[in-house]
């Protein structure tokens, strides 16, 4: 199985991204496109879809964290 980086996307010019909470937990299958993780800015909140189907495999930045642009998230096992 591949395993791809989830990371905190380019959400434009924004100081501060806090990740809110992560709606899945680590061994949870997901499904391509479904919500695995909620951030928000001081202008928005924003959901990380998964790109492939798969299973989480791990939380790298924990709920409550502060996150930057390009920072790994977690870990995505694509099946």
């Amino acid at each position: 199985m591949a395993v791809f980086a989830l990371k905190t996307p380019d959400l434009g010019d924004t100081e501060k991204i806090e990740l809110i909470r992560w709606l899945v937990s680590p061994g949870d299958s997901v499904s391509e496109g479904e919500e695995l993780v909620e951030l928000v800015t001081d202008k928005a909140a924003f959901p990380v879809e998964s790109p492939y189907p798969g299973v989480l495999s791990e939380i790298v930045a924990p709920a409550g964290s502060v996150v930057q642009k390009g920072q790994i998230l977690g870990y995505l096992e694509r099946s």
